[in-house]
């Protein structure tokens, strides 16, 4: 058990993805290494639904309770957001197809192997045929000698035979063997060169194995003493002179390496107690934050991350004993799970007040809806208003629902204010007046805006600050481009703020998270491009009081159109960043 752990270690796919994790296993079964593949292939299937199984966790198509072996065959549940396709099911059939493959080449390969060694111990019996026959020939020594020395060379040279009959087929060639330079006539000048290439390459085995007592890797070294063993055993005998002295001096070579490895796993198990000390350590990290009263999505979010880096300590950290090894682990799998389990509750009354956010949003839709053909002016626009201000108060909803409702919203203020504005009711320099200071009002807002305490809530709220500007009406012609830049420059002074408190602390030194430095790009390209629509579409309002103003109507209504399909892509890109994070923090 403690060889398999240790041979595990030289192989971590931990860092890889799905689907780099089905990419390389189909490389190892595309490329000619089958001992590669077959050394391989398992610790690939267990690194991938370990894999698999937390991101099903993290996405919601799986509970994060495992069985003991931690395999596919975990408990699932219902995803929390009712997709219609499970986006797992495709990469995991391709896995399996994959890893059906594997299995008929390892089949293969171990019949060929198996049919292999048995060619290569009947030919070894034919050479021990050869070799009786060599002790019965009444032939001249000077002929006799080569052929034997071509039975020992083709020996050596043939291949591993079924381990079943090693030690039987071994005995009988080495007694042939003995009986060639015992009771053969053997001239002693050709004997005596034989003992001597022995002795020589025997000396050349001691060498190699006193140099493992240096080697750094233990376990190693003790794997290549194993194969001098085996080329020792092939090796002739050398002269009664030399022979004990030799065989004592690669005794010695062998003691000494076997002394290192013993120490080697007998300094493990002193170091299993530590091991153990420091996971039941951090079991009470996880235990002592799932004691814990937590009211907000910022906190959960913080402690997510803590624990994922306990998570990465925990695979620092060597094994316990081997009776103690799994309970600890079970102790802290079930801490975790229970943690994110806790989680997942919270955010499932998270979601129900979301959905009564929405009711209350529906709500003001119908209200706005059944205002938007009125024609009472004045007193309909502070009504507007008033349900405007009432939206704001309201908070969030889903992402799937928050566009939705709120371009429902939108179309019925944008009704009854284009309406008003036609009439003439709405034009009037007043009301110019009144949207410039109510923009100067924001951008002073802007100015003074502090970062919350999430992130995400941040950005929200700026976003939200772009929305309530795209809201307020036109301004005075001669105040648009000065009111318009000084609302981007508190904006982008806000995001950049907000870049500069949000690096992640790293080990290589505190670089930039790449995802979020991305997003914050997309996000301020995003915003870039509804300042354009808006400023397009102020600009439109102006131009259709002027004479001859198709031309140029036409032009800005190809470029508003352009710049709205631009934004919804942006807002795809944005949405696909948000929901690795959201799995991230599931994890």
């Amino acid at each position: 058990m403690m060889n398999e752990e240790l041979n595990q270690e030289f192989i971590d796919y931990s860092d890889k993805g799905l689907k780099e994790l089905v990419d390389l296993f189909e490389s190892l079964l595309e490329g000619d290494d089958v001992q590669k593949l077959c050394k391989e292939a398992e610790v690939l299937k267990a690194c991938f639904y370990k894999k698999l199984r937390s991101e099903k966790i993290a996405a919601g198509y799986q509970a994060p309770v495992v069985d003991a072996t931690g395999g596919p065959e975990a408990a699932t549940a219902e995803p929390a957001e009712e997709p219609s396709v499970n986006p797992f099911a495709e990469i995991e059939r391709g896995f399996k197809e994959l890893y059906g493959r594997y299995r008929l080449i390892r089949a293969k390969n171990a019949a060929e192997l198996e049919k292999k060694r048995e060619e290569n111990y009947t030919e070894k019996l034919a050479l021990i045929d050869r070799l009786k026959e060599l002790l019965d020939a009444k032939e001249d020594l000077k002929d006799t000698f080569p052929a034997f020395r071509e039975i020992q060379n083709n020996w050596r040279a043939i291949g591993p035979v079924p381990q079943g009959k090693v030690k039987d087929l071994y005995d009988t060639y080495q007694h042939y063997v003995e009986m060639f330079y015992d009771y053969v006539k053997i001239n002693r000048e050709f004997r005596d060169l034989d003992f001597k290439k022995n002795l020589e390459a025997k000396v050349e085995l001691c060498e190699k194995a006193e140099a493992l007592a240096g080697e750094e890797n233990v376990v190693e070294a003790f794997r290549t003493l194993q194969k001098y063993h085996e080329e020792w055993k092939e090796l002739g005998p050398v002269d009664k002179e030399n022979r004990e002295a030799i065989w004592d001096r690669f005794r010695a070579a062998t003691s000494a390496v076997n002394k290192r490895h013993q120490a080697y796993f007998e300094s493990m198990k002193g170091n299993q107690q530590e091991n153990l000390e420091a996971k039941t350590a951090l079991c009470e990290k996880v235990e002592a934050m799932l004691g814990q009263e937590i009211k907000d999505s910022g906190t959960w979010n913080r402690l997510s991350k803590e624990i994922e880096e306990i998570q990465k300590e925990w695979r620092t950290i060597g094994f316990a004993s081997k009776k103690d090894n799994q309970k600890i682990y079970d102790r802290f799998r079930k801490a975790c799970n229970d943690f994110f389990a806790k989680k997942k509750a919270f955010y499932s009354g998270y979601k129900d007040q979301m959905q009564e956010n929405l009711e209350k949003k529906i709500a003001l839709c119908e209200e706005a809806e059944a205002l938007q053909n009125s024609e009472e002016w004045k007193e309909t626009a502070d009504k507007f208003i008033e349900l405007q201000k009432r939206w704001r108060e309201i908070g969030p909803v889903s992402r799937k629902k928050s566009d939705q409702v709120w371009a429902r919203f939108r179309a019925a203020c944008d009704a009854f204010f284009e309406r008003r504005d036609k009439s003439g009711a709405g034009s009037t320099s007043k009301q110019y007046a009144d949207n410039l200071a109510a923009k100067r009002a924001l951008i002073a807002e802007v100015e003074a805006f502090e970062p919350l305490e999430s992130r995400d809530e941040t950005v929200s709220a700026l976003k939200a600050f772009q929305a309530r500007w795209n809201e307020i009406g036109f301004v005075p012609f001669k105040e648009k481009e000065k009111v318009q830049r000084a609302f981007k420059a508190a904006l982008d002074a806000q995001f950049d703020r907000l870049r500069g408190e949000s690096r992640p602390a790293r080990r290589d030194g505190g670089a930039k998270d790449p995802v979020r430095t991305e997003r914050d790009k997309l996000v301020q390209e995003y915003l870039k491009k509804e300042q354009e629509i808006a400023t397009w579409s102020n600009n439109m309002g102006f131009f259709a009081k002027s004479k001859n103003a198709d031309a140029l109507l036409a032009d800005l209504n190809k470029q508003i159109e352009a710049a709205k399909e631009e934004l919804a892509a942006l807002e795809a890109r944005i949405k696909e960043f948000d929901q690795k994070q959201a799995e991230a923090d599931e994890q």
